[in-house]
């Protein structure tokens, strides 16, 4: 059973439907034969006056002409037979009185034009296609009104004006019977296509119900689970802040301790240097003064850093995309990078890489974080490289390659490295790469990480084509 009947109340929704569908479908038929009946009508009338002028009067009069009755009857029976079943489609398309007066005209065609042929055998023919054209109809009641003209006037003619049916004045009696018993064979057929033409009309129909049933039924469902998404998409943005919040409550602890050393050194620092400015006359000669200077603007960088690192880390700012050159940005975010002695950071992105869509000020900092931390992971006194590469871009994904030959990163370090205050520094906060991680799924992408102790490692970060982010 269909999932669809199987529903409580589909079985009604669905005979109501293919109901429905099978009435238009049938319109349809009716009006379209209605239609193709019509053009009939008309071209059924330029031939019957051909017949009255060029036929008639040899086939009734022999080589003589005369009766001009027989162009009357041509023009103005056959008008009227012609117009009366158009103006019926034209008024009414599709309806009972239009199948049964086209049938009946009809049949009155076969009739005037068996006249004007003089009774000939061969035109008794047209009864038979006349009905089978009407048989497009796939209603059976009409055929048997349409062979139930022909009887009624083959009997009343056959009786009255024998020339006019059968072309002698002394036709043999069985000649009724003959036709009618041809007319109901025919009937017969044509009647058991009708209704296998209409039981296929209402398995389409019910097909075609069940389709656009379970289609619905599909387009609820994905209404459902879009909203379900949705909806779980708000509980883990939920849960994000609230994982952010709890984060921030144990950051508060770090970030203390952190501080506390640094301004302890500050504050140790002004003490000493209050002292000294007491005495104006010996700040001149203390070699201490630059260095307390010096420890003073180094910690207070120190503690901006982790201020600024932990407010990265907690507002959610929303990505601004626009068409931003990679390589230029790549080049800006190295020159924020403290120079180190022996590493050599060097920019490897094509100049004719396809311009991204990015937000410029986080993927800025994106790119200072990986590269500042691929330059620290090299080991101090040994020489070593920084490289920066991308590759595709435009209607392909955007790759983006940080590689260094460093120490490398612990197998049982590296599945943590992206947790928020996770870090195996002796200073820092464990936010740097928590930051990157965040702002590039932002961005839309993913970011990896291969690593091989003593070998060095590859940050890869990948962004989705930028039409369908632009989307």
């Amino acid at each position: 059973m269909s999932p669809v009947v199987a529903e409580p109340g589909a079985a009604e929704q669905l005979e109501e439907r293919a109901s429905r569908l099978f009435s238009q479908h049938q319109q349809e038929v009716w009006r379209r034969v209605d239609r193709l009946l019509a053009w009939l009508m008309a071209g059924q009338w330029l031939v019957a006056i051909a017949l009255a002028l060029l036929f008639s009067p040899y086939g009734w009069e022999g080589k003589a002409r005369g009766g001009e009755w027989h162009l009357h009857a041509a023009v103005f029976l056959g008008g009227a037979l012609s117009v009366i079943p158009i103006a019926l489609v034209w008024r009414r398309p599709g309806t009972l009185l239009t199948r049964h007066g086209v049938a009946v005209c009809q049949l009155l065609w076969s009739a005037l034009l068996i006249h004007l042929t003089g009774g000939r055998i061969e035109t008794h023919f047209h009864i038979l296609g006349s009905l089978t054209f009407l048989a497009f109809y796939r209603d059976w009641p009409v055929l048997l009104t349409a062979s139930g003209v022909a009887v009624v006037d083959h009997s009343l003619r056959g009786a009255l004006w024998p020339e006019s049916v059968y072309g002698t004045p002394s036709p043999e009696w069985w000649l009724l019977l003959e036709h009618t018993v041809w007319m109901g064979f025919l009937d017969g057929v044509l009647i058991l296509s009708c209704r296998d033409a209409v039981r296929e009309m209402r398995e389409m129909a019910r097909r075609r119900a069940v389709a656009e049933l379970a289609s619905e039924c599909e387009h609820q469902k994905t209404r459902a689970l879009d909203h379900a998404l949705t909806e779980l998409k708000s509980a883990q943005e939920h849960l994000i802040r609230v994982e952010k919040l709890a984060a921030v409550g144990q950051l508060a602890a770090s970030v203390g301790h952190e501080l506390r050393n640094p301004l302890a050194a500050v504050r140790n620092a002004h003490a000493y240097l209050s002292k000294r400015l007491a005495r104006p006359e010996e700040l001149a000669g203390d070699a201490r003064v630059p260095q307390f200077l010096a420890l003073m603007d180094r910690e207070l960088n120190s503690c901006a850093r982790i201020i600024s690192e932990l407010l990265d880390f907690a507002r959610e700012s929303p990505v601004s995309l626009q068409p931003c050159p990679l390589r230029p940005l790549v080049e800006e975010a190295m020159g924020m990078v403290p120079a180190r002695e022996a590493v050599r950071v060097l920019n490897q992105v094509p100049e004719e890489l396809p311009v991204p869509l990015l937000d410029r000020e986080q993927f800025r900092q994106v790119l200072i974080n990986l590269v500042q931390n691929a330059v620290e992971a090299i080991p101090a006194g040994r020489a070593g490289e920084v490289v920066v590469r991308a590759e595709g871009g435009g209607g392909e994904p955007l790759r983006v390659r940080v590689e260094d030959d460093g120490g490398g990163i612990p197998a049982n370090v590296l599945p943590r490295i992206f947790e928020p205050l996770f870090t195996t520094k002796k200073e820092g906060t464990g936010l740097g790469l928590a930051i990157v991680a965040t702002r590039v799924q932002r961005h839309g992408g993913t970011l990896q990480v291969k690593s091989e102790p003593g070998r060095g490692s590859e940050f890869l970060i990948q962004l989705p084509p930028a039409t369908a982010r632009a989307a």
